[in-house]
């Protein structure tokens, strides 16, 4: 068993990152969202986007970064300029797009990668690690940098196959025995909780038996599939400023509330 935190960071901003099995389910547009809820009730909060290869954080809050990680990474800029304000009253770190060379995890990404979650830790209330989807060894390495796990899936048989797989990777590798889950797009209230208790029957039968602890699935909340946020994305805009009343903003909203619990 592997420590979940290889490469100790000083103590400071809780760590939580945000991954899933599969892309498309709306992890980057919540990693957003959250972050925004969250610096409604007075967090000082980071999201560092670490889906180092295909970023797309840039995309959904409508920025134009003249400065990356990349940037950071290679030199050219320090990490004070690549920390920008974003809408919602949050700052971010983006990541370029296209970037072959941190589709694998190498020992300069790795160390690059904590170097850069050590000196931002101390500036902040929580930071919000916006991964890539699946099980590679960049995905994981970034995930085991975090106090805390957040996993995202929609209700699609395909996405809760492959959120059951990283919860069987990060439990049995990383010795993750408490996960939270977010089901988005959800089509009727309550759905979420259904599909949270699914998925801890599958892990407690095929996963559990053989660690020496439980692994226990916290459900953290749903988003019900809205059109706002359908037009939010089109607008690229954060669905709590635009429609802050409809039914999926105040999911997220309910959402970050227990993540700070």
């Amino acid at each position: 068993m592997t420590a979940q935190n290889p490469s100790p960071v000083p103590r400071g901003a809780r760590i939580t990152a945000i991954t899933s099995g599969k892309g498309g389910v709306g992890k980057t547009f919540l990693s957003a969202n959250l972050a925004a809820a969250l610096a409604r009730q007075g967090e000082r909060v980071l999201v560092l986007d670490a889906d180092l290869g295909l970023a797309n954080l840039d995309v959904v809050l409508n920025l134009f970064p003249k400065i990356t990680l990349h940037d950071v990474f290679t030199g050219k800029n320090t990490l004070e300029q690549a920390i920008v304000p974003a809408p919602g009253g949050f700052h971010v770190l983006l990541a370029g797009s296209g970037m072959v060379e941190y589709s694998r995890l190498t020992p300069e990404v790795r160390d690059q990668l904590v170097d850069v979650v050590r000196q931002v830790r101390p500036r902040f209330d929580r930071i919000l690690l916006d991964t890539g989807a699946g099980i590679s060894d960049v995905v994981l390495y970034t995930v085991s940098l975090a106090d805390d796990v957040l996993v995202v899936t929609t209700p699609e048989p395909t996405a809760l196959t492959d959120a059951y797989a990283t919860i069987k990777v990060l439990a049995t590798t990383q010795g993750r025995r408490d996960l939270r889950v977010l089901v988005n797009q959800v089509n009727r209230t309550g759905d979420g909780r259904t599909i949270r208790g699914q998925l801890q029957q599958v892990v407690d039968r095929y996963v559990s038996p053989g660690l020496e602890s439980p692994v226990k699935l916290e459900f953290l909340g749903e988003v019900l599939n809205d059109k706002t946020v359908r037009e939010a994305v089109t607008r690229r805009q954060l669905l709590i400023e635009s429609f802050p009343g409809c039914a999926a903003a105040q999911g997220v909203m309910a959402a970050a509330t227990r993540l700070i619990l």
